[in-house]
């Protein structure tokens, strides 16, 4: 097992701590097919994602989810985390075809979040009252720094990243989220947090990156998980790697709100099925879903 992590000197400029970074290692696009019509080889998982859909579900700008194994929100499935969100996002879910659901929350659910500013204003000054609001999730498996094993397939799943308006699961860049990173277990195959690491899927409108450089280095360092789900930015939609572990931005709405970008699908080796498939070998394809 290599070193612990510790925290890098640029944490808190990520635009800077890029700069340095992509001098030393891979910060590759992907660019998916067209056509996952090929039916799913035996032994492999179909894996579809999606994140920050922010209650736009009667506003998708495309047709259909595509079908899988297991269905992936990595958070930000509401504006506010209101009750009726809430409600409204389990119908939703509850009305996908795929066996197994997974969700994490995201920075705008802030009714999931007992320690945001916004939680302790909101439902206790003007709700007059503090309910576990994520059991009105009765239709997926919610994860909040903790995971799941799904067809084989050691998925974990945690909420924060760095302090970024105000809103939930925002925690200071460097040794305070890292100590959520140190949480992660070293055996995951899918990580899923709602922020992205630095480098990937993170770069903003402005040129500049929003990424975490503790979540970069806890994913390179020590899990090396196969593929890395995330959301947050929205501009960041797409995929990318490091040569080791494949990095999914999976934003719906793009930076202005709307629900455009489509769902992204892969498939990975399940060890379910075959022990003797390398553990980084993966195929990578596009959403079976069409523009109106």
């Amino acid at each position: 097992m290599e070193s612990a992590i510790t925290v890098h000197p640029l944490s808190h400029n990520p635009t800077e701590a890029f700069t340095e970074l992509s001098k030393k290692q891979k910060f590759t696009l992907l660019q998916t097919p067209t056509d996952i019509s090929t039916p799913v080889q035996s032994g492999h998982v179909r894996i579809v994602c999606m994140s920050d859909t922010h209650s736009e579900y009667d506003n998708f700008t495309f047709r259909i989810i595509p079908d899988g194994d297991i269905f992936i929100h990595a958070g930000d499935f509401s504006m506010w985390g209101e009750d009726h969100e809430i409600i409204k996002f389990n119908n939703w879910i509850k009305s996908l075809p795929h066996r197994h659901k997974v969700v994490i929350a995201g920075n705008h659910e802030l009714s999931f979040d007992e320690k945001c500013i916004f939680f302790t204003t909101f439902y206790r000054k003007h709700k007059g009252e503090v309910r576990d609001v994520k059991k009105l999730l009765t239709d997926c498996i919610y994860l909040e720094d903790s995971a799941v094993t799904l067809c084989g397939l050691k998925i974990y799943g945690s909420p924060w990243q760095p302090e970024h308006g105000g809103l939930a699961f925002n925690l200071p860049r460097g040794q305070a989220i890292l100590e959520k990173w140190n949480q992660i277990p070293e055996d995951v195959d899918i990580l899923v947090t709602h922020g992205p690491p630095l480098g990937h899927g993170d770069r903003l409108i402005s040129g500049g990156r929003a990424g975490c450089v503790e979540l970069l280095s806890t994913i390179q360092k020590r899990v090396k998980p196969k593929f890395h789900i995330f959301g947050h930015i929205h501009e960041g939609y797409g995929i990318s790697t490091d040569g080791t572990t494949t990095f999914v931005n999976a934003c719906t709405c793009n930076r202005h709100y709307v629900p455009r970008n489509l769902p992204i699908v892969f498939d990975i080796d399940s060890k379910d099925h075959s022990s003797s498939i390398p553990k980084h070998s993966s195929k990578v394809r596009s959403q079976a879903c069409v523009n109106q």
